[in-house]
């Protein structure tokens, strides 16, 4: 009888821990260290609001951007509502999780310029393309995950995470040279100020947009395009 309660003892203990360690590291999720605090990162997303943000030349976000569960989540409709940061931003490190649905399409756009004259974030802003490896731009290799979209291929070959799980992105920029990563792996690097960038970016799909690619400097805006999609984790640190 003894050997039994012991062992129903130790079972019970055992379950305890792994809850407590799961739910720890689900805890972990949305916040900052005591080294990242010191070394000047801050949150964008603090996994309970949608605090900091705003639609793209509007106001308060609606309910096509949500915050549950510790996600900043876009539950797409008919109407394409991009959200941009309060702020602006310059020369920095932005790191962020994101996932999405099967076939799904998103982006991260850098130095968005607010103009009632630009219809869209990507009217400005180049965009560090987000896409499920079902959907069918995933054939043209300058769609996929981590490249600036419409641009060049990645500059090396990474897989996304299994859907549904996790995937870690970096934006870098200082003095209007920006590198992406994707699950930690370089993927596309430019310089904003050169000669090269600024004839390409005048041509092709946004020769119609002459503020697209012009600007070092602007908001962070988060597309709402295709199927659902989910960023957390969303950290920044001014460089």
């Amino acid at each position: 009888m003894n050997k039994k309660i012991f062992t129903y003892f130790g079972i019970a203990c055992f379950v305890t821990c792994v809850f407590y360690s799961c739910t720890n590291k689900e805890d972990g999720n949305n916040k900052l260290s005591d080294i990242e605090k010191q070394e000047g990162w801050s949150l964008l997303f603090d996994g309970e609001s949608t605090s900091g943000w705003h639609l793209y030349n509007g106001g308060k976000i609606d309910s096509q951007w949500l915050a549950k569960d510790g996600e900043l989540y876009c539950k797409t409709l008919l109407e394409h509502q991009d959200i941009v940061t309060d702020k602006e931003f310059e020369n920095f490190d932005m790191t962020f999780e994101w996932k999405m649905a099967k076939g799904g399409n998103s982006g991260v756009f850098i130095n968005v310029i607010e103009r009632k004259d630009l219809p869209s974030a990507w009217s400005s802003g180049p965009e560090y393309q987000l896409l499920e490896n079902s959907n069918p731009d995933y054939a043209t290799g300058n769609k996929r995950s981590g490249c600036i979209f419409g641009f060049d291929p990645q500059i090396n070959s990474v897989a996304l995470k299994p859907l549904g799980e996790w995937n870690q992105s970096r934006i870098r920029q200082q003095n209007g040279k920006i590198e992406f990563y994707l699950n930690g792996v370089l993927t596309a690097h430019q310089d904003l100020t050169s000669k090269e960038w600024i004839a390409r970016a005048g041509s092709g799909g946004f020769k119609y947009y002459p503020e697209y690619g012009r600007h070092t400097k602007g908001h962070i805006g988060l597309q709402y395009w295709l199927k659902g999609i989910s960023f957390r984790n969303m950290k920044i640190k001014e460089i």
